[in-house]
């Protein structure tokens, strides 16, 4: 049987890090907070633009920028946003395990599968795992700024531009909760248009100064806009699912220290039953 003093350790011991889990639990609930009001203003934007540049590249000539431009789809790249701190469960794994089926299942289709990563979780498993890795952000959740997505977008425009790679997919978690984060994978490059009916035929637009002048400000914009709104996402969902962790780790060290604390009391007192039996068979003998 275990003895009392280490019962005491081990019970001390839970409790300190049930104070800690419940610490990271209000922390991870107040960012969560602030997180999901800045996800709810981004998406409608997001989405409408990405619904207005689907449909302009239905009007528009495929050559008329290089981000329009469909290539024979060889080489691709995907950009992975996973976090930069763990305790968050399976939330970086979902990620992970969809990039790694994406590649196990289209090694025979494209010629190379390179690998952008944001966060220190994807890029730690990767570089384990010998993918090519072209480039990493870490990071980048302390204060998530338009910057850092202006950046992780410049450089994939110019991967797409420079015709190193011929395709970019992004891989993100999805919030939808705190308790539900959904990976979601979808093209950023290059831009697809709308499907169109049969008998539908789109209407050219005029543009004003020139349809060059402005895709070459927009494009590259909305693409910046598709990774911002990912991080923002991301980072979401991360807060939602370190708070659930958090709170099913301080619910299973409440558990266990109840566990423990019967066992201590059982032990305790057997040991004062044995000490008593000791004390009337010691007081029975001297009579």
């Amino acid at each position: 049987m275990v003895g009392l003093k280490a019962l005491r350790r081990r019970i001390t011991s839970i409790t300190s890090t049930q104070q800690i889990t419940r610490a990271m639990k209000m922390v991870a609930a107040a960012r969560l907070r602030r997180a999901q009001e800045r996800i709810i203003e981004a998406r409608p934007y997001a989405d409408k633009m990405r619904e207005v540049l689907q449909s302009l590249s239905l009007r528009t000539a495929p050559d008329a920028h290089p981000l329009l431009i469909r290539r024979e789809m060889k080489r691709v790249e995907l950009l992975a946003i996973t976090t930069d701190r763990g305790l968050c469960g399976s939330f970086n794994q979902n990620v992970l395990r969809r990039v790694e089926r994406f590649i196990r299942e289209n090694q025979s289709s494209y010629a190379e599968i390179t690998l952008t990563l944001v966060g220190r979780k994807g890029l730690d498993y990767f570089r384990r795992r010998q993918f090519s890795i072209v480039r990493d952000y870490v990071g980048q959740f302390r204060d998530i700024d338009y910057q850092v997505a202006a950046v992780v977008g410049k450089d994939v425009v110019e991967d797409y531009t420079s015709e190193a790679v011929d395709g970019v997919f992004l891989v993100y978690n999805e919030f939808r909760s705190p308790l539900v984060q959904r990976v979601v994978m979808r093209d950023l490059l290059p831009i697809e248009p709308l499907e169109a009916e049969s008998d539908y035929y789109p209407v050219e637009y005029i543009y004003e100064p020139s349809a060059e002048a402005i895709l070459s400000e927009l494009l590259p914009r909305y693409v910046e806009a598709q990774i911002y709104r990912a991080l923002l996402e991301s980072a979401a969902g991360e807060h939602g699912a370190r708070m659930t962790a958090m709170d099913a780790a301080t619910e299973n060290a409440e558990e266990m220290i109840e566990k423990l604390t019967l066992m201590y009391n059982k032990a305790r007192q057997s040991a004062i039953t044995t000490e008593m039996l000791e004390i009337v068979s010691g007081a029975e003998a001297l009579q």
